[in-house]
């Protein structure tokens, strides 16, 4: 089977439609591939279906019964993270902004994946809460909780249409099926396995997951690289087509000066690396649900860590084939070219793979897309079952009830998601609009989380109000005064991390303003809710072997840490 050449140009398409790509980008499939498609949603089925069996309560639909292995929470924990923010996001981010994409990783990702496993897992598992938001009930009081539970779903719902709009049209665009027919396969096979099996179901999907996303990814890095002569090849071509700067990770980010990222070494720092950061891996339920299924609190405080030395080299899977698109077409993203940012990994797949490995590859792509849409569906349904109904429209029914109506609101879920799906054509780079939604929906809950901690005197009604304050005022930067041009900032990211920083900052002083004039929650309430408290009765015995030294959490966590940190001295350098 011979392996079609890559054409550097194209004719100019428009770069706005989402279904342009359809006749650029056709893959040559074959029975081979199509093959292997079927076997993987065959496969995934059946563990939904295996998975149905061990679901007798609502603990085991929405937490797989707290049952689950670190190794396995772990990898879904990572998996759930491969969506679309991952794969077409970063090397879309990469086509555009260079080499800037390792901060996502390396400071954007890795210290908060640690400050979750070793600060904030002992308070979600000892405190035995089944969402985040139900831990702000216990924090706080109820309109914290009920806010922050809206918010989070509706986020969700968001986010998990980005994953069904980017499969469709790159479906579309490979394929040649219609984005309707992409959306609904999709849509049915997600809602087919957690609905009948729950989390379990889509945790053991997304392990399996894990590996297919590798096995695409891992053929696309190293025949793009082999494309464009190696590594030297690569960085000597986007040098002289993007300046020095495009291949390091901190060039040209001193206050003042430009470079491809429109953003300096403080909003990358403060912005990306602590906001943004922290308010999506301490607080996104789609990803703490995974560490709140483990079997132990030490597997639970394991997930995020182990999860996080797999993070660290992702970055070169998808930023690779990014920076690799950009080098060969000159342009790439812009009008004249062609292409869209969102287009580095199909464009790829479409000249570089030979029938087989481009079975797998779209498998992959698939497998990333119902991983991060699953994540975020069965986060969904457990908040708004939970959170929700349970707590404040039908309480007190029996629990086979409740498990009834988490499966009715996974459909109905899916079904707004595929509503969701198109609010994300407008962007040419869907990673921005991905970060637009984290700075308004995950940056204010986690300064609520912070402050609630680490600081005692934080009143019951400042929970409420800090999150309100937090999501307003991150809202009007990006749509009164970055929109409007009242302020200049040079591209989207740039200004999401502003409006980040603008989101904690006045969450932080509205909920110490607000706890100056209001009771604070007594302090027998607090136990195992605040940082330097303990609940009784809540000490856990460590299970045989977590003891061991390379389980430890602290060892891991700053190993990371530190792998991370060394990743970062060959891009500190125009090379």
């Amino acid at each position: 089977m011979q392996t079609p050449t890559i054409s550097p140009t194209l004719s100019p398409t428009s770069p706005t439609s989402p279904t342009y790509l359809a006749a650029e980008l056709r893959l040559p499939t074959n029975w081979l591939d199509y093959t292997l498609l079927g076997i993987y949603f065959v496969v995934v089925l059946g563990i939904g279906f295996a998975a149905r069996r061990s679901v007798k309560t609502t603990l085991d639909f929405f937490l797989s019964g707290r049952s689950l292995p670190a190794w396995v929470t772990g990898l879904a924990f990572i998996s759930a993270n491969l969506a679309a923010t991952e794969i077409l996001g970063m090397a879309a981010n990469s086509a555009q902004y260079g080499a800037y994409t390792v901060h996502w990783y390396w400071i954007g990702a890795i210290p908060a994946m640690v400050f979750l496993g070793l600060v904030m897992m002992p308070f979600y598992y000892g405190s035995k809460v089944r969402s985040v938001p139900e831990f702000l009930l216990l924090r706080f009081d109820k309109w914290a909780h009920l806010l922050s539970s809206i918010l989070f779903a509706f986020a969700a719902i968001l986010i998990a249409g980005v994953n069904l709009y980017a499969l469709a049209i790159v479906v579309e665009a490979l394929l040649g099926w219609p984005q309707w027919v992409a959306i609904v396969v999709a849509g049915f096979f997600v809602l087919a396995y957690i609905t009948l099996g729950g989390l379990s179901s889509a945790i053991y999907n997304e392990v399996l997951q894990f590996f297919v996303i590798l096995a695409a990814l891992i053929p696309i890095t190293v025949l793009a690289l082999k494309k464009v002569g190696g590594w030297d090849g690569l960085t000597d071509k986007l040098t002289q087509s993007h300046g020095d700067n495009f291949v390091t990770a901190w060039g040209g980010t001193g206050i003042g000066e430009t470079n491809p990222l429109g953003a300096n070494w403080l909003t990358i720092v403060l912005g990306l690396g602590f906001v943004m950061s922290f308010g999506y891996w301490t607080t996104n339920f789609a990803e703490v649900q995974r560490a709140l299924s483990a079997k132990n609190l030490s597997a639970a405080q394991r997930t995020p860590l182990i999860a996080a030395f797999p993070k660290i080299f992702i970055v070169f899977l998808v930023m690779i084939p990014g920076l690799a698109a950009a080098a060969l077409v000159p342009g790439f993203g812009t009008e004249k070219s062609g292409y869209q940012y969102n287009d580095a990994i199909p464009y790829l797949m479409e000249g570089l793979l030979p029938n087989g490995v481009l079975g797998i590859a779209v498998t992959g792509l698939l497998a990333a897309f119902m991983a991060g849409m699953a994540a975020n569906v069965s986060s969904f349904n457990t908040v708004f079952t939970t959170d929700i109904w349970a707590k404040y429209v039908v309480t007190d029914r029996e629990d086979s009830y409740y498990v009834r109506f988490g499966r009715l609101i996974t459909a109905i879920g899916v079904m707004a998601s595929i509503g969701t799906a198109f609010l994300a054509s407008s962007f040419s780079n869907i990673m921005s609009y991905l970060q637009t939604l984290f700075s308004f929906f995950n940056v204010p809950m986690f300064v609520v989380f912070i402050v609630g901690m680490f600081w005692k005197r934080a009143s019951m009604k400042s929970g409420f109000w800090g999150l309100l304050a937090g999501t307003t005022a991150a809202m009007v930067n990006y749509f009164v005064l970055y929109k409007q041009d009242i302020i200049s900032i040079p591209t989207d990211q740039g200004a999401n991390f502003v409006s980040a920083i603008a989101g904690f900052v006045a969450g932080a002083v509205v909920m110490v303003a607000v706890s100056l004039f209001t009771a604070p929650k007594p302090a027998d309430e607090l136990q195992g809710l605040v940082y330097g408290t303990r609940s009784p009765g809540m000490a856990e015995p460590p299970a045989e072997g977590d003891d061991a030294w390379y389980r430890r959490p602290a060892l891991l966590g700053w190993g990371a840490i530190v792998l991370a940190a060394a990743c970062y001295i060959p891009f500190s350098f125009s090379l």
